[in-house]
């Protein structure tokens, strides 16, 4: 028990050593930042009020934060789910009834967590992963310019393709005709301070999103009454509470009495299904880039997000999920642990209560400039040669997910990217079921077939294939020594070939095929110190030479 809490307090005294508060502390403002639009664009959106998306960001800060096992990961309300959540809201014609069904999604989360759900993120693959991110970096360019020329018709944090009645590329040119020459001078502005103001050592310990942000204040002052005024649409704008009695009266609780309601269950089961999928692909791509390359628990995380969906219903927020832009964000901005994370949900607390007059007078337009940049760092050029040079295998996946985000949106998008990816691994994996070497016995052509350790259903058309197309009068040896696994009907080929190889002259030896092979375990798969115990493996150092499969 003692050693239970010294490892507490060892790990409370890490996350807020003075060397990792120095770096978390700045990250956690710039994810503030962040994500403060992107709370109210996504709560306007989904028909819901704006405090809504702002204490969903609060919950998504300190509770899923602290819960999770993930450092860097920063939850909030979910752009996917706007277009279920408009239509949940209207179908179940009323808001408090909607906050019952995200109560009891965020009970089937944490179900799936203790059910251990999350493992189904160790099959989504590399190439798709990397695809999204770079895919979110260019979505986010794509969608903050016009914000950042001060064309503000679209929500903040808008992913998808379609909306409403224009798409993405509609939005771009649109903006053109609608250009605020104050937003631009700003964007412009906070772009060069982005830049350029980490090479300056002296100062590079003040985060320079805060100094964006100050800078857009002032100028947005400065423009007042002139042509460059930033108008009031194109600032950001919170809920302004005057006194602790108008906070208190901004929640919202659930209706329980419809917890009977057969709608409430299949908008409550939607939600926990796409929120889970999106939070377990955030936190694969936050893993992808965090630099020291930890491992996030995924069946914790799904723990954490179903007691944040619970929590954000009980109060009146938004479904939440894990999100790449404030991750990314924070990843960016130097971050080292989850404090950060929470942190940024504490500023959203004390802007909300303190200062809602100041931060209303923030310009989208210097946001977007962050944004812009966050964008950048996800879809760098230096990402596409480094998938190309990995081969095509690798590149076509990773290029198809890019265009399908792109052009859908985030779940559509990895859909499509894995049902590419998906069938390059089923292509090799077809392709690789043995080695195949010729060798001669005087005239006669010696064929040795090496199984692959595991042999399975997929391989049975290689192998079939193979084995009827052998030379005539030939000595075939099929070798299954290294084999853990072969599957029945493989096995069936194989024993029918050699019953009817004398018809065509050929000699078959089967070496170490045995008639049946047990499914391994799992268990028996996964390694653990005490299998090394009083066994010593020799390795076999000795160079062997094999060709693969034609």
């Amino acid at each position: 028990m003692a050693a239970n809490h010294l490892s507490a307090l060892k790990g409370f005294k890490h996350y807020f050593s003075p060397r990792n508060l120095k770096k978390d502390l700045p990250a956690s403002i710039v994810v503030f930042l962040v994500a403060l639009p992107l709370c109210l664009g996504i709560a306007l959106a989904s028909g819901a009020p704006l405090f809504a998306g702002i204490i969903t960001g609060i919950i998504g800060g300190i509770v899923v934060a602290s819960l999770s096992g993930s450092q860097l990961s920063v939850s909030g309300p979910a752009a996917g789910l706007t277009v279920i959540v408009f239509g949940a809201i209207a179908k179940l014609g009323a808001y408090e009834t909607f906050l019952m069904a995200l109560v009891i999604a965020g009970i089937l989360q944490l179900i799936l967590g203790f059910l251990k759900a999350g493992t189904i993120a160790n099959y989504f693959p590399s190439s798709v992963i990397e695809g999204m991110l770079a895919a979110i970096g260019i979505i986010l360019i794509l969608k903050q310019i016009p914000h950042a020329v001060g064309y503000d018709a679209d929500f903040e944090g808008n992913e998808a393709f379609q909306a409403n009645d224009q798409n993405t590329f509609s939005a771009l040119n649109n903006a053109l005709g609608g250009i605020s020459y104050g937003a631009v001078i700003i964007s412009m502005l906070s772009l060069a301070v982005l830049i350029y103001w980490p090479k300056i050592k002296k100062v590079s310990g003040i985060p320079a999103a805060l100094v964006v942000v100050v800078t857009g204040i002032v100028l947005a002052k400065l423009f007042k009454g002139s042509s460059l005024e930033i108008k009031e649409e194109h600032l950001v704008q919170i809920p302004v509470v005057k006194s602790l009695s108008e906070f208190t009266g901004l929640f919202v609780s659930p209706d329980f009495s419809q917890i009977g309601n057969p709608e409430v269950w299949t908008v409550a089961v939607t939600i926990a299904i796409v929120a889970s999928l999106e939070s377990l692909l955030s936190l694969e791509a936050v893993d992808k880039i965090d630099p020291l390359k930890r491992v996030s628990p995924t069946n914790r995380e799904l723990a954490a997000q179903g007691a944040g969906n619970i929590v954000s219903g009980l109060l009146g927020g938004l479904p939440m999920t894990a999100v790449i832009v404030r991750s990314s964000a924070n990843v960016n901005a130097g971050g080292k642990t989850k404090v950060s994370g929470i942190f940024h949900g504490v500023w959203l607390l004390l802007s909300l209560l303190l200062i809602p007059g100041l931060i209303n007078t923030i310009p989208l337009s210097c946001l977007a400039a962050i944004l812009l940049i966050t964008g950048y760092k996800l879809a760098k050029i230096a990402l596409f040669k480094k998938m190309w040079r990995e081969g095509l295998a690798q590149f076509i996946p990773f290029v198809v997910t890019v265009v399908a985000v792109v052009l859908t949106d985030l779940l559509k998008g990895v859909a499509v990217g894995m049902v590419i990816g998906v069938f390059y691994i089923l292509r090799n994996n077809l392709r690789n079921p043995y080695f195949y070497t010729i060798g001669r016995n005087g005239d006669k052509k010696v064929i040795t077939i090496r199984l692959a350790e595991e042999v399975s259903f997929l391989n049975k058309a290689a192998i079939s294939y193979t084995l009827n197309h052998l030379p005539k009068e030939s000595d075939v040896i099929i070798d299954g020594s290294s084999s853990r696994y072969i599957d029945p009907d493989v096995l069936e080929i194989i024993h029918n070939f050699k019953h009817n190889a004398y018809s065509k002259g050929i000699i078959v030896q089967l070496k170490d095929i045995k008639h049946k092979y047990d499914i391994p375990q799992l268990k028996d798969m996964i390694y653990t110190p005490e299998k090394d115990k009083g066994n010593i493996v020799k390795s076999n150092t000795e160079p062997v030479s094999i060709t693969n499969n034609p």
